[in-house]
């Protein structure tokens, strides 16, 4: 990893993991205030949100050059993050009918908002 990339991937994935703190954190107080079902489908909404970051960051990452092949790569990563947070949550619906959907609704979106908190911090 070149140094540029270095100077680039360490900010990305620190907001990833900060998403991942506010997810957990959620999740945890979920299970402690409401139950451990709610719990687990808010830590599994804010799972959605993380892995589709994740992704994001791993695509991104290391791209540099013009700005039209940057933009570029932004929208693949961006479309490949709706497309994987579209499946998984069918996946999650479809397979797991226990789920608490509002919980697991709320934390995919405290999750996300998170990262768009976490990005001010870098």
């Amino acid at each position: 990893m070149s140094d540029l990339e270095h100077q680039v991937s360490k900010p990305i994935y620190k907001v990833v993991m900060l998403q991942l703190l506010f997810a957990l954190v959620f999740a945890v107080g979920v299970a402690v205030f409401v139950g451990s079902r709610s719990g687990i489908s808010a830590l599994v909404g804010g799972g959605i949100a993380v892995i589709g970051s994740s992704i994001y960051a791993m695509i991104i990452v290391g791209k540099s050059g013009e700005a039209a092949s940057v933009l570029k790569a932004h929208f693949r990563a961006e479309t490949v993050k709706i497309f994987i947070t579209a499946v998984l949550f069918m996946l999650v619906l479809l397979l797991f009918h226990s789920v608490a959907s509002l919980w697991l609704i709320l934390g995919f979106a405290v999750a996300t908002l998170s990262y768009w908190f976490a990005l001010l911090t870098v």
